[in-house]
C-alpha cells in the first residue's frame, strides 16, 4: 500500500455538495452509495459542473455520503440526491496511491498514524477526494487525499 506516513495540514474551502448517504457499516453501504450516485451523473451534468467527486463520512454512527462537488449551487437538483455546502476546515490530508480496493486499510492506518502522532480531531466528516478519473487511470496510479478532520 502506497501511503504517505507525514499528514500535510491544508484547509479544505466551502464546498457546494450533492450526495447520496447511507448509514451503517462502510462495507456495505460506500459501494452501494457509489452505485446510485454515478447514475445521477447524466442528469446533474445538465445544469451542474461537477468539479471532483468525494465522499464524506462519520466513524460514529457510520454514516457515508458518495457525492459531487459542484462549481455552484446546484440547479435542477434530481430527486435523490441531497445537498449541502459543506464547510470545509483544517485537515490531516494522507495521500493514498494505487486502487481504490487499498482504501479501507489505508483510512484505517491514516486514523492510526493521527493516534500516533497525538494530532488533535474535531468531530467533523472526513474526506476522501479522488484525485483522478479510474476510468482513464490505470488503477495502480489511481491517487486519493484521505483527509481527517483537526482541530
Amino acid at each position: 500500500m502506497n501511503l504517505t506516513h507525514e499528514p500535510e495540514i491544508i484547509n479544505w474551502p466551502a464546498t457546494h455538495y450533492v450526495f447520496v448517504e447511507k448509514v451503517g457499516p462502510f462495507q456495505q453501504t460506500a459501494g452501494q452509495a457509489w452505485q446510485t450516485a454515478h447514475t445521477f451523473v447524466p442528469d446533474l451534468s445538465k445544469n451542474n459542473q461537477i468539479t471532483r467527486y468525494m465522499s464524506l463520512y462519520k466513524m460514529g454512527p457510520q454514516v457515508y455520503r458518495a457525492g459531487f462537488a459542484l462549481s455552484a449551487p446546484p440547479v435542477d437538483l434530481p430527486e435523490g440526491l441531497a445537498y449541502e455546502e459543506f464547510h470545509g476546515g483544517t485537515y490531516s490530508q494522507f495521500m493514498l496511491t494505487g486502487p481504490y480496493t487499498d482504501l479501507p486499510a489505508a483510512s484505517g492506518k491514516a486514523w492510526n498514524l493521527v493516534a500516533e502522532k497525538n494530532i488533535p480531531l474535531r468531530e467533523d466528516f472526513a474526506i476522501e477526494n479522488y484525485a483522478n478519473d479510474p476510468r482513464t487511470t490505470p488503477a495502480d496510479q489511481l491517487v486519493t487525499q484521505i483527509l481527517l478532520p483537526t482541530a
